[in-house]
């Protein structure tokens, strides 16, 4: 671990990773900012890309970055020297910012940023098995220290398991054949590496003539890697912990990259910019009215400039939201 981070600081962080939707980020988290001494949680710090240029940008800012990555850590932490102590990273999950904030003895917050998916760093980074473009061992693990890899799932997880995560997770209309022949080759040999399972998937979904929407095997990898990481059952218990923790008039940024994320995010915001008082009662009872005002009108996308320096944003998709005071 610590050879591969040196070897990755030979070259610039920043050059390894591009934020996405940066500026629109710093300016939907700009007016809840104002304050004395505003406090941000990055909640997927990655290679600190937004933390840095939030930590540039308000002199008086605090930001806690959050990650299960040692790797990214890391690096971030050694990119963000530089503002000392005004930066406070932390190992761990998003779904613990209660914990997280209450370790921290800080109450509330003035923003929260969350930049779901996996990282450059991960999918750069052949050995972390997240890429069907690259052969590797089959690991998807954010945090390699704990949990079961990609490998151990296919080797483990019944043929209707594997189904409905393939279902589910990857939206794959193919999941049940291709859990069916991961099964048949898994009693002959385990599937251990991306090229392995690159040649399960594609004997069972063809690549179709003429098409540009990627690799027949994109949706599996996308499956395995939520599954592995338990992302969406963390995004559930992620979102709410935001929105509870933010102070009146700070705001909650969320990019995700796909419907599945959306989906969390979406609910979760709607619901708390909604009155909690019966819909029968003739008059809002005190201390249900809505705790959020949703900022952004459907999903904001890149730029078609972003897009052009940065290919990976295409996938994403923004909300925002300020936090209300609840009468």
């Amino acid at each position: 671990m610590q050879g591969k981070a040196q070897k990755l600081m030979t070259q610039s962080t920043a050059d390894l990773h591009l934020p996405v939707m940066l500026e629109r980020c710093l300016e939907l988290l700009r007016p809840g900012l104002e304050g004395e001494s505003p406090v941000v949680i990055d909640c997927t710090l990655g290679m600190g890309g937004h933390t840095e240029a939030l930590l540039a940008q308000h002199s008086r800012l605090r930001v806690i970055g959050i990650d299960r990555d040692p790797q990214a850590l890391e690096l971030a932490s050694e990119r963000l020297a530089k503002f000392g102590d005004r930066f406070i990273p932390v190992a761990g999950t998003y779904d613990q910012i209660a914990e997280i904030l209450e370790e921290l003895k800080i109450d509330q917050v003035d923003g929260v940023l969350m930049d779901l998916g996996v990282s450059s760093l991960q999918l750069d980074d052949a050995g972390r098995g997240f890429s069907y473009a690259q052969d590797a061992a089959l690991d998807m693990r954010m945090n390699q220290s704990e949990g079961l890899t990609a490998a151990e799932l296919l080797a483990r997880e019944s043929e209707a398991e594997l189904t409905r995560i393939f279902r589910e997770y990857g939206e794959e209309r193919y999941a049940a054949a291709v859990a069916k022949r991961i099964v048949q080759h898994r009693r002959d040999q385990a599937i251990t590496t991306s090229a392995e399972l690159n040649q399960i998937v594609t004997s069972v979904i063809p690549a179709a003539p003429g098409k540009t929407s990627g690799h027949p095997a994109k949706r599996i990898y996308q499956a395995l890697r939520i599954a592995v990481n338990d992302e969406l059952g963390g995004l559930e218990s992620a979102v709410p912990q935001a929105i509870e923790t933010l102070r009146v008039g700070g705001r909650l940024v969320v990019m995700s990259y796909h419907s599945l994320e959306d989906g969390i995010v979406k609910r979760a915001m709607q619901a708390a910019a909604v009155s909690s008082t019966p819909v029968e009662m003739p008059i809002q009872l005190p201390g249900t009215s809505p705790a959020l005002s949703v900022i952004t009108r459907g999903v904001e996308r890149a730029t078609e400039i972003e897009l052009s320096q940065n290919p990976r944003a295409a996938s994403a998709r923004l909300r925002a939201a300020e936090k209300l005071e609840v009468i």
